[in-house]
């Protein structure tokens, strides 16, 4: 796998998951949407961990920065 993730991109997605979880854990959101948004900060984490996005090789995006 190609990275395709730069660094802004992967502490915007970690934020994210965090966000996520604190919402859920604190019980502010609840039930089905709270599962949805737990897993998907889980993917967010995996993601930003690994630096590669499969959706963004589908649709073209790279946001990685180029080296000279």
């Amino acid at each position: 796998m190609k990275k395709n993730m730069g660094n802004i991109d992967r502490i915007i997605r970690m934020i994210a998951a965090i966000v996520f979880s604190a919402l859920y854990f604190t019980g502010t959101v609840t039930g089905t949407v709270g599962l949805v948004l737990v897993i998907l900060g889980a993917v967010f984490l995996a993601t930003s961990f690994i630096s590669f996005c499969p959706l963004y090789t589908l649709f073209g995006v790279n946001t990685c920065e180029k080296k000279s």
